[in-house]
């Protein structure tokens, strides 16, 4: 585990975002390296960690004061062994290789766990559309896309949205790929729903990720029933996970954005919820007006200087990092921890150190990783491309229950496997291992490529 670490390490010594998720995966699949040597004989690892294609690329772009701008264009074509490239564009101002890297390394496994024919990747760009309007949005979209129409296409690659790229982005997105190619395909998902879109795909990542947490307390006869839950975010995983959690009867008392917190010890009900929904979506306001609106609730600006995140510090039964990465840190874990929170399931894309999951395993928390708790919305992604090649389109009540039905799978699979591991109850350790063999198995029947 250690060389293989080290080479990656020594190739791209700045990417520590990368190093941090390679070194994740590299120790939980060690026991599967030990049992199956044919991986090791044909440098399965090795493999799996060099991407298969890195395309970067200029996106110029005007604003509406004629003032021209450059931004940089990514797309990560990881791995393909099971089906397409799949994974989502971000736009952000952090984007950079590591991330992207590290969000298409964790997409292998995520994408295997589903049991759909999806390989994986991820792109974006350090464009930040907060602040923009629309017209900025729509010319910079189109520029961007003015360079990745090369390389994807609905049985190459099939890009999604994820942080800064929502429903207008992938709309301006795809109006373009489609004037270019001239051809109607489904080459984005997360579409809207009158032109190939498929219901629940905004709701999917919240919601597995509760269904997640949910198969995780049966295991103890326990269920979101009557549980305090701290969300972080406020986006579309913060908002639907917390729809999920107030449908199962759960409470949830916390959000956040960028610029701060709300701590809302009454809960955040119906009516709270859609007031962020319009406030998110369409006002794109911050969370401090959630105050405004609701004086009893507490709101904390974001304190850079702090080492620790204080949302995490208050009194609940569930925790749900939907925000961002690396938004947990062991200081935080161990608040949880203090605080009673007995159940972690992550919305977000690891967003905890390794020092904090370590702390969660010690203590013996039930503990979903990214890459099994949150698949729900690459689930979905899914199932929007299979009724997009059948011309058809399924109900609400059919998207969620097959969801959930893929969300209880995913749950079994890494329980199976946790335990013919000898870790019953490690998630990590489950997902990790039930990915890659899945992976492995492919790639090795596909010869050398």
């Amino acid at each position: 585990m250690g060389s293989n670490l080290d080479v990656v390490k020594e190739k791209d010594p700045y990417e520590l975002e990368f190093h941090q998720a390679v070194g994740e995966v590299l120790e939980s699949i060690e026991p599967a390296l030990e049992r199956n040597p044919h991986y090791r004989h044909a440098k399965i690892v090795e493999r799996l960690v060099e991407p298969e294609r890195v395309i970067m690329f200029r996106v110029p772009w005007v604003d509406d004061q004629g003032q021209t701008h450059v931004n940089r264009g990514f797309r990560i074509e990881m791995n393909s062994a099971l089906g397409p490239y799949k994974g989502g564009l971000r736009f952000h101002p952090s984007v950079n290789l590591s991330i992207l890297k590290f969000l298409a390394f964790e997409q292998i496994f995520k994408n295997a766990l589903t049991t759909l024919p999806l390989g994986a990747g991820k792109g974006g760009s350090d464009f930040d559309p907060k602040g923009k309007t629309d017209n900025e949005v729509m010319r910079f979209c189109q520029s961007f896309m003015a360079e990745l129409y090369r390389h994807i296409g609905h049985n190459t690659d099939i890009p999604a949205g994820d942080i800064g790229v929502g429903g207008r982005e992938i709309g301006f997105l795809f109006g373009m790929y489609k004037k270019l190619k001239n051809e109607f395909t489904g080459v984005l998902t997360g579409k809207s729903l009158d032109w190939g879109g498929s219901l629940i795909r905004p709701e999917a990542t919240g919601y597995g990720a509760v269904y997640f947490a949910n198969e995780m307390l049966k295991t103890r006869s326990d269920s979101i029933e009557g549980k305090t839950c701290l969300v972080s975010g406020s986006g579309n995983v913060a908002q639907f996970a917390t729809e999920k959690i107030l449908e199962l009867g759960g409470k949830v008392v916390t959000l956040s954005d960028s610029s701060g917190i709300i701590y809302d010890e009454a809960g955040i009900d119906d009516e709270k919820l859609q007031f962020v929904k319009v406030l998110k979506n369409f006002k794109r306001g911050r969370m401090s007006e959630y105050t405004e609106k609701y004086p009893d609730a507490v709101y904390t600006p974001v304190d850079a200087t702090q080492d620790h995140n204080s949302l995490w510090d208050h009194p609940a039964d569930c925790a749900f990092p939907c925000a961002t990465e690396n938004e947990i840190n062991d200081k935080d874990a161990q608040n949880l921890i203090n605080r009673g929170v007995y159940l972690v399931s992550e919305g977000a894309n690891m967003p905890t150190t390794q020092a904090g999951v370590d702390l969660f395993l010690e203590n013996k928390l039930l503990y979903g990783p990214g890459k099994a708790a949150n698949a729900g919305g690459v689930a979905v992604s899914g199932l929007e491309m299979s009724q997009n090649s059948m011309r058809v389109k399924w109900t609400r009540e059919e998207v969620d229950s097959q969801l959930k039905r893929i969300m209880t799978r995913i749950h079994e699979t890494c329980l199976a496997f946790s335990e013919e591991y000898y870790v019953p109850g490690n998630y990590v350790v489950g997902a990790n291992i039930a990915g890659f063999v899945k992976v492995a198995e492919a790639m090795i029947d596909q010869g050398v490529v």
